[in-house]
């Protein structure tokens, strides 16, 4: 699919891979929706930046996990934008717990990680394919995890969140086909403000990569990207993560 002149809305937009995702689909000519839910300031950066350099742009918050505040959220896009041709599902949360401590994965955080990694892209999926069935075209890539293929991560929750994601963009490329791609990028490390506090780790890690580099924010940009293009593709969990997983 043909990026230029699509509206994008892409969620957690404002920072991170997110903010990567949303200067990069302005650059190839996309109109985009850059959701926050508590990061206003650097959506609003984002917006700007897009503007800046002759882009279409909006700001929105929502809370994704709040079923109603996406619908609202999809409604304000397409009522300023005319539709949604593309989703970028990046937003997600997590908890940094040993994955051996199984007393402290509470009730509080499965429901907390779960209402907004998963429940959350099922919700902006199910509020964006409305327009884009009535275009019959459409693409959405939803932000997995190789911690949702090894089972590791920051926490035991986050991790089978991750694994959830996974299956949901089958799922969904089952129910929203023909005309909606669904697909599913999983990052490995990827140097972001996730890694604040434990740098020392993330630049221990690097050399033990095939690729001896940690991932920016950029490179998972440019391969959502890639992925949002293709039209004879869906359905596909693809892993970019240095060789971390090999």
């Amino acid at each position: 699919m043909e990026l230029s002149g699509k509206v994008a809305l892409v969620t957690g937009g404002g920072t991170g891979i997110g903010r990567a995702t949303s200067l990069e689909l302005a650059a190839r000519g996309a109109t985009v929706a850059v959701n926050y839910s508590r990061s206003e300031a650097e959506a609003l950066e984002t917006v700007q930046r897009i503007i800046e350099k002759g882009g279409r742009a909006l700001a929105v918050q929502a809370n994704v996990a709040r079923d109603a505040e996406v619908r609202n959220m999809a409604q304000q896009i397409a009522g300023t934008f005319g539709t949604i041709d593309l989703l970028v599902n990046n937003a997600s949360i997590t908890r940094h717990i040993p994955i051996d401590d199984l007393e402290a994965a509470t009730e509080e955080v499965w429901d907390e990680l779960y209402d907004v990694n998963v429940k959350g892209m099922f919700f902006c999926a199910r509020a964006a394919a409305v327009y884009m069935k009535k275009r019959k075209q459409g693409a959405i890539v939803n932000l997995g995890s190789i911690a949702g293929n090894t089972g590791a991560g920051s926490s035991l929750p986050y991790a089978v969140s991750k694994a959830a994601i996974h299956g949901l963009t089958r799922s969904l490329a089952r129910a929203l086909s023909p005309y909606i791609q669904v697909n599913c990028v999983a990052p490995g490390a990827v140097a972001t403000r996730w890694w604040t506090g434990r740098e020392e780790q993330m630049r221990q890690l690097a050399p033990n990569l095939l690729l001896q580099r940690i991932a920016e924010p950029e490179d998972i940009a440019r391969f959502i990207c890639a992925a949002l293009e293709q039209e004879a593709m869906t359905g596909q969990i693809i892993t970019v993560d240095s060789g971390q997983t090999l």
